[in-house]
């Protein structure tokens, strides 16, 4: 009889996960433009667990670029735009073989509705290319991580606006053409399935230019969904070898109790709040349970002619971030429609770190095992991690025995599902070098292998520091995932 493999499959990509916004710096320099994280400064006055990018509107954008005051955290990021050689030889050490970037939207096209691409932004990418593929690091490349030009959201609200069909898909067979030969894994939007949280950072859609938010974010989804089969279609055609992947936040809801309305409040919330969105990027056409929710909700969305069409164009796999799963119930689920569409509630039951993000490893083996069952193709952990508040000690050392508590008690996890059956790729730790935290534009929120000295001001002496973690994961990846 047939046996599932208990270990990690040869060839399988151990790597660490980065995005522009949060690390590169230089926004205006070398011809780049404004993206729509560069409008969040850093607030120290904000209790922790409440810190999240909220609602934006234009008065806000328009704050924001006129601030002579405030520290923007992700303007500078940990200047990896003038370190990234440093960098990415450090990262190398710790036995990876693949990394996932993101390409800066706003440094290939600065406003975004541009016909002619920056070709300095362009040569940046080849560059750092060129340097990971050197260091035997296969690039995974997130098209749109949050990253696009805010141009797009002032004069012409963001994904609201059908016209970003066609300036994503521009933007797409640029990059395309342009790597063609240095990459081969590519995921187009990053946690697309985030229009509560990140929503303005996400769809662009500034608050006070739309009469229905919630309404307009549908929308906007909609005609994001639509651009990114066009250019999975756009992407075959230039390079068959490509593989195109779609990602979610695996947000996974448990049911509050026992009661068959609490289960089906959980059901629904996983239907609406992760499975749509795969569902058509995966299958290809919208479920049905989608126009029931659009029903009950009062929300319509205008297709166009060829739109169905269009979305036939599938992922070739799927990809996922995993920090934590929620609970909800029948009471909370019904209350999110009229309070901020919030539809799940804390699970005390489990331990979380100082903003409030759960531990529960085990429900990472749970979506995984949903997730293949739902689609049976391949998947990759694209983000997973938990931020900490770490100590730099006299002689430079960094002791975070919670950091690798956290990744062993996962990696377990990700061996079981493995071992479930699930067809597993690539497990990518998010910010395996510190980064500006993309929720609370702190730098003390980390996540890293690597201490970077820069504070939430963005003073320091921007040194890298080996963490006690760093020589624990380069055991696992060396090992292929046997030494934990």
């Amino acid at each position: 009889m047939k046996t599932n493999p208990k270990q990690f499959p040869q060839g399988f990509l151990w790597g660490g996960a980065l995005a522009a916004n949060q690390c590169e710096g230089a926004y205006l320099e070398d011809g780049r433009g404004m993206c729509v994280q560069d409008i969040y400064p850093y607030n120290p006055n904000e209790d922790i667990k409440k810190k999240s990018n909220k609602e934006i509107s234009t008065a806000d954008i328009q704050k924001a670029i006129e601030d002579k005051i405030n520290y923007y955290p992700k303007r500078h990021g940990i200047d990896f735009y003038h370190t990234y050689k440093e960098d990415l030889k450090l990262l190398s050490e710790l036995g990876i073989n693949s990394l996932r970037i993101s390409i800066s939207w706003s440094r290939i096209f600065p406003q975004g509705d541009e016909l002619e691409p920056n070709e300095k932004g362009l040569q940046f990418y080849d560059d750092l290319l060129d340097e990971m593929l050197a260091l035997g690091l296969e690039p995974l490349v997130t098209v749109s991580h949050y990253e696009m030009p805010l141009y797009l959201a002032t004069h012409y609200n963001g994904w609201y606006n059908r016209q970003m069909i066609n300036f994503f898909t521009h933007y797409c067979e640029t990059i395309f053409k342009r790597y063609k030969n240095k990459v081969k894994y590519w995921i187009l939007v990053n946690q697309i399935n985030l229009i509560v949280h990140e929503s303005f950072n996400h769809l662009g859609i500034p608050s006070d230019k739309v009469e229905n938010l919630i309404q307009a974010k549908y929308q906007g989804v909609h005609h994001e969904l639509v651009a990114c089969a066009r250019a999975t279609k756009i992407a075959k055609g230039i390079n068959p070898n490509f593989q195109i992947g779609m990602m979610l936040l695996a947000e996974l809801a448990y049911g509050e109790t026992a009661k068959p309305e609490d289960q089906l409040a959980a059901m629904k919330f996983n239907q609406m709040e992760q499975y749509f969105f795969s569902d058509v990027l995966m299958r290809g056409y919208y479920p049905g349970y989608a126009y029931r929710f659009f029903e009950d909700e009062n929300i319509h969305i205008e297709f166009s002619e060829n739109d169905e069409e269009d979305l036939k164009n599938t992922a070739d796999f799927l990809t996922f971030s995993y920090y934590y799963t929620v609970m909800t119930n029948a009471a909370v689920y019904q209350k999110g429609q009229k309070e901020n569409y919030k539809r799940f509630v804390k699970n005390n039951t489990l331990q979380e770190n100082d903003w409030g993000w759960s531990f529960d490893p085990i429900g990472l083996r749970i979506t995984l095992n949903l997730l293949y069952e739902r689609y049976q193709k391949p998947m990759m952990i694209v983000e997973n991690g938990s931020g900490s508040f770490d100590e730099l000690t006299a002689d430079h050392k960094i002791h975070d025995p919670y950091r690798i508590a956290y990744y062993k008690t996962h990696i377990e996890q990700i061996k079981e599902a493995i071992h479930d059956g699930v067809e597993l790729l690539g497990y990518y730790p998010w910010g395996p070098i510190d980064i500006v935290s993309c929720s609370s534009s702190e730098m003390s929120k980390r996540y890293g292998f690597i201490y970077v000295d820069i504070d939430d001001f963005g003073q320091g002496t921007r040194k890298r520091y080996k963490k006690d973690s760093f020589e624990w994961y380069k055991q696992v990846t060396t090992s292929n995932g046997e030494i934990l």
